[in-house]
C-alpha cells in the first residue's frame, strides 16, 4: 500500500485489514502487508503517519494498492508515479481505491482501459483524462493487473476480489466474516448514489429535465416530449444528447430506476405499485431494467436499504 500526504485514511486501512488479518489453518500470515512511502512522515487530513517502508519496497511487491487522496486537485508526487510505473512494468498488479484512481491516472496506466472512482469525483476524472472510460456506475473494475475501485465500502469489495482469485473463495469468505462483511458483491452492481434533481443551470433543457422526472409514470414518448419544447424530435435528440448526455430513452430509463430506488427505500409499497408509480408499465419490466442498471433485484436492493435503516435505528 501506497501512502502520501494528503491520503484518505480508511482507504488505507482498508487493504491493510483484508490482506494482513487472513491467515491458514497453521496461523501464518497470507499476505505480506506493507505501508509505503517516500518519506517517513506522512500527513492526512486527520493524523500524522510513520511510515515503516520506503518506495523501494514496491521492487518486490506483487500487488501494489493507492488509497484515496483527499484533494483531487493536489498534484501526484513525481516519485509517487515512477514507483508505481516501475512496480507495474515489472509485472505487479495496480489496484486503486475510491479516488486513488486519480493518483493512477497520472501514472497513465488507465488511458484506454476502463476505471471508475467515487461517483461524486467521476465527472472530473472524466474530464481530466478523457483517455480514461469512466464508468460511475460500478463497484469496481478488473482490467487484469489494472483495477480500480468506487467508494471507501467498494475497497472492500475490491480487496476480496482479488483475494478470490490469489488464495480462493474459501479464504476470501473467512476474510470478509472477520471484516463483518458480504462475502461477495460483484463489481457490476451499480454504487449506491444519491442522485440530486437536475438542477436549472441556465441550460434549454434544464426545465424539461425536471418536467419529465415528475411525469415519469405516464407514457413519455419522443414526439410527445418534442411538443412540449416545441422542437423536432431530431433537434430534441441532439440537445438532449449535448446537454444531458444520453438519448432522451435512456435518460428517461435511468430516470425511472431512479425513481424506483426512492420508493424501495422509503415505501412499503409492492412491486407492482413501485413499478406502476415509476412508468415501467409491468414489475417484469422494471425487475429487468432495475437489475441492469443497479447491478441486483428491486427485491434485493429494498431489503438492504431496510436492513441499514434497521440498523441506524438501533444505533440511535
Amino acid at each position: 500500500m501506497i501512502a502520501f500526504d494528503g491520503v484518505v485514511l480508511a482507504d488505507l486501512a482498508t487493504p491493510c485489514e483484508i490482506f494482513g488479518n487472513i491467515r491458514d489453518r497453521d496461523g501464518r500470515a497470507l499476505y505480506d502487508v506493507r505501508v509505503c512511502s517516500a518519506t517517513r512522515d506522512v500527513a492526512s487530513a486527520h493524523a500524522a503517519l510513520r511510515v515503516p517502508w520506503r518506495l523501494s519496497s514496491l521492487h518486490g511487491a506483487d500487488t501494489v494498492i493507492v488509497p484515496g487522496v483527499d484533494d483531487i486537485h493536489a498534484p501526484v508526487p513525481s516519485a509517487v508515479v515512477r514507483a508505481i510505473r516501475r512496480a507495474h512494468e515489472r509485472g505487479a498488479r495496480v489496484a486503486s481505491i475510491c479516488t486513488g484512481a486519480f493518483v493512477l491516472a497520472a501514472t497513465g496506466l488507465l488511458d484506454g482501459r476502463c476505471a471508475t472512482t467515487h461517483w461524486l469525483a467521476a465527472a472530473e476524472l472524466a474530464r481530466r483524462h478523457p483517455a480514461i472510460e469512466v464508468d460511475p456506475d460500478v463497484l469496481y473494475v478488473d482490467n487484469g493487473r489494472v483495477l480500480t475501485s468506487a467508494g471507501a465500502a467498494a475497497g472492500f469489495d475490491l480487496c476480496l476480489h482479488l483475494m478470490r482469485g490469489d488464495i480462493g473463495a474459501e479464504m476470501a469468505a473467512m476474510a470478509a466474516r472477520i471484516a463483518v462483511m458480504p462475502p461477495e458483491r460483484a463489481g457490476g452492481q451499480a454504487q449506491f448514489i444519491v442522485h440530486a434533481p437536475p438542477a436549472d443551470d441556465g441550460g434549454s433543457l434544464a426545465g424539461l429535465l425536471t418536467w419529465l422526472e415528475q411525469h415519469l409514470s405516464e407514457p413519455l414518448t419522443l414526439p410527445r416530449i418534442a411538443r412540449r419544447v416545441a422542437m423536432s424530435t431530431r433537434t430534441l435528440s441532439r440537445r438532449f444528447r449535448e446537454q444531458a448526455g444520453a438519448t432522451p430513452a435512456l435518460w428517461i430509463a435511468r430516470a425511472r430506476v431512479r425513481l424506483a430506488q426512492r420508493l424501495l427505500e422509503t415505501t412499503h409499497l409492492s412491486i407492482e405499485r413501485v413499478a406502476s408509480e415509476a412508468g415501467f408499465g409491468s414489475a417484469a419490466v422494471m425487475r429487468e431494467r432495475f437489475s441492469r442498471v443497479v447491478g441486483t433485484s428491486p427485491h434485493t436492493y429494498r431489503r438492504t436499504f431496510r436492513t441499514s435503516a434497521a440498523v441506524r435505528r438501533v444505533v440511535r
